[in-house]
């Protein structure tokens, strides 16, 4: 409801100002260059518009969905619950890809944000700037097995090479692949766990204890285990060299 009065008002009130002071209100004006010029209600209305896709944006095209889903097989391969909670492995998962996302982000502020605002460049150009960052940082990411999927899939025979990859393609096919890595890297965590729970369950039945479940008695060594080989800050390098920094 507010978003949609916010929009009614986006309308109502350059319309208004437009009959009192002559303000123009909405107005696609052509640069000699051939390029166009939106007017500022335009670039207000596309501005909210993307506000509401930041969300979409921030889990299907960063490294977010790789981080919060091997955070967390780790906590099901030690037997957590709820330690760290939903809210933890989400936030570390967020400030863990700003840290990555970082030279992304880095070169749209250098190449799109700033000459815009500093009125160099229009706001398309500016658009097309933004994404180009975004691309390399997808394609670096996406193997090509999965791009020629949905390439197969789509119908599409025109593209040659894999910088033409438009969007619509290249996004599935990068989802797909950090699902693949993500479930890599969970599967390599998984395995000294679940050795773990092996032995103490062998321990236990072979002492005759049958009637004690092996995952409560596993629980402080896997803890104890994670704490003295520094787990976090392991998991948190190998998150972030599997992205290519530091190498």
């Amino acid at each position: 409801m507010i978003r949609l009065l916010l929009l009614i008002g986006l309308f109502i009130a350059p319309q208004a100002l437009a009959q009192d002071f002559g303000i123009p209100a909405v107005s696609v004006v052509s640069n000699p260059d051939g390029s166009q010029e939106y007017s500022i209600t335009l670039q207000v209305l596309a501005l909210m518009t993307a506000l509401s896709f930041i969300p979409a944006i921030v889990i299907m095209m960063t490294s977010f969905t790789r981080i919060v889903i091997v955070l967390s097989i780790l906590r099901q391969a030690m037997g957590l619950q709820q330690a760290p909670s939903n809210q933890i492995i989400i936030g570390l998962s967020l400030f863990l890809s700003l840290f990555i996302m970082t030279p992304v982000m880095d070169k749209i502020n250098a190449n799109a944000l700033q000459p815009y605002l500093n009125e160099q460049i229009t706001t398309v150009v500016a658009l097309e700037q933004a994404q180009l960052p975004i691309r390399e940082f997808m394609l670096s990411q996406t193997r090509e097995k999965d791009i020629a999927t949905f390439l197969e899939i789509s119908g599409r025979d025109d593209i040659k090479r894999v910088e033409d990859v438009p969007f619509v393609i290249l996004v599935p096919a990068f989802i797909t692949s950090e699902l693949k890595t993500a479930f890599q890297i969970g599967f390599m965590l998984f395995i000294p766990f679940l050795v773990l729970d092996l032995v103490v369950a062998s321990v236990l039945m072979a002492m005759g204890m049958m009637m004690l479940s092996p995952m409560i008695v596993s629980l402080p060594f896997k803890l104890m285990l994670f704490v003295l080989v520094d787990g976090w800050s392991l998991v948190m390098g190998t998150l972030a060299t599997s992205f290519g920094l530091g190498a």
